[in-house]
């Protein structure tokens, strides 16, 4: 469990917090690029870290990301019009354009210039993997921008489900790195199965094995850290594993491991203390990447009919997302359709904010300790001013290089070596024991 102080530097984001401020030196997604499609089109109201910000794609394709108050007197540019390369205020006809210089003043007299005088709040953006990008902290500061970890290439499929959560952005990635809910909440639309590896069927996923409790193990890295979950496999138990390894990296990408037809990612966007924007993705280079449509229909994910016009789930806690009793009777473990769905009612069922002061935490916790303590150490860092020590420092692994994985290997194998990329080999040990590559289980009830 955690203390009250950490966990409201966990969790807090807004403002001055330093977790939000850490996260302001990162290149951080803000949006859907399908949102902001069209050239010209209806500006897009922006929510992140607590900053209210407009995006928009101007007449000749660029984006923008402004902050959503005019500079002038304050009203919303979400009103505005989007035309001839700017911004326009509905009230008083000020221009802004992706840069934030104000390039029209029609309320003021020509010869005042004072246009020149002063820039709107503008963030640099860039597109990527189905997302609009956005560096929120000092511009001297900026790193150069990387491909995502799920688009390594231009030509990378993906396919994203959104929705947006009232609860806490800590919730919802401490879910992501838990290998060990999947077995439980997700056992029936992730059924045992005797398969080489994980696959992806039309309506449910197959595993080869049937095992709840595995064993995992931590590899720290530069960038956040790789775990393991060890299980049992169907087949060959004596002389194999059945091995899922999952992948953070700092300070909000979440690499699941795969499935025989594509890769898996979860990415949690941190919209304020108590909202965040949610999304999971399939994505690849092979042929059976799901579309958009079909991912987001075996997620219950779909705009209009699971969620409205501003990716709030029509499932939530107000109608117990659903649940079917009868269904459980006849042997669903949840009764609640979709596996973001029965994510989403644990961690809404757990308030704005979780409560991790009074929890108890086990074996199968081993990477929420490692979490908890890597976001906490660095923010505390950050904090006492220096620079984030995840991902941006040396020595540097390229993001399109990091990888999940997930397939049943001999016991002779170090897990280690799986999915890693030649720079990863080249920069991690591997000796088992290692003092930072294992992470032993803590007692149930240890304090993380």
């Amino acid at each position: 469990m955690l203390t009250q102080e950490e966990n409201e530097l966990l969790c807090r984001v807004e403002g001055d917090a330093p977790m939000g401020q850490m996260m302001r030196r990162y290149w951080l997604p803000v949006c859907l690029s399908e949102e902001v499609e069209e050239p010209d089109g209806k500006p897009l109201r922006v929510r992140i870290l607590g900053e209210n910000l407009v995006a928009f794609r101007d007449s000749d394709g660029r984006l923008g990301l402004v902050g959503e108050a005019c500079p002038h007197r304050k009203a919303s540019l979400a009103f505005g019009r989007n035309e001839e390369g700017g911004l326009r205020c509905l009230y008083h006809g000020w221009k802004i354009d992706v840069e934030g210089n104000v390039i029209e003043m029609p309320s003021e007299p020509p010869e005042a210039c004072l246009a020149a005088k002063f820039k709107h709040k503008a963030y640099p953006v860039e597109e990527a993997g189905g997302f609009v990008w956005a560096y929120l902290g000092p511009r001297e500061q900026m790193p150069p921008f990387e491909p995502p970890p799920f688009a390594p290439t231009p030509d990378t499929k993906v396919a994203i489900g959104k929705s947006v959560l009232p609860c806490n952005w800590a919730q919802i990635v401490e879910g992501q790195i838990d290998s060990a809910h999947s077995s439980s909440l997700h056992s029936s639309d992730m059924v045992p199965a005797r398969v080489g590896r994980a696959g992806a069927e039309a309506k449910r996923w197959t595993r080869p094995s049937t095992d709840k409790a595995p064993r995992l193990q931590v590899q720290l890295t530069s960038y956040g850290f790789r775990y393991a979950a060890l299980r049992r496999p169907i087949a060959n138990a004596q002389t194999h594993d059945y091995v899922r390894i999952t992948t953070f990296a700092a300070p909000l990408f979440c690499l699941i491991p795969p499935n025989a037809s594509y890769n898996v990612a979860q990415l949690t966007i941190p919209i304020d203390n108590h909202t965040s924007g949610f999304h999971f993705l399939a994505w690849g280079e092979g042929p059976d990447v799901p579309s958009t449509e079909a991912w987001r229909q075996f997620l219950g994910l779909m705009p209009s009919v699971d969620v409205d016009d501003k990716w709030r789930m029509k499932r939530n806690l107000e109608n117990d997302f659903l649940q079917d009793r009868s269904l459980m009777k006849l042997g669903n473990f949840t009764g609640i359709k979709g596996i973001p769905s029965q994510d989403t009612a644990m961690w809404l069922s757990m308030g704005p904010i979780a409560d991790r002061t009074t929890e108890r935490l086990g074996a199968s916790d081993v990477a929420i300790v490692q979490w908890r303590r890597l976001m906490i150490d660095a923010a505390r860092a950050f904090a006492s001013g220096k620079a984030p020590p995840l991902g941006l420092s040396e020595p540097h692994v390229p993001l399109a290089k990091i990888a999940s994985f997930e397939g049943v290997v001999p016991k002779t194998v170090d897990w280690r070596t799986l999915g890693a990329s030649p720079e990863e080999l080249a920069l991690y040990p591997h000796e088992e024991g290692h003092e930072d590559d294992h992470i032993m289980p803590r007692r149930a009830g240890a304090r993380a």
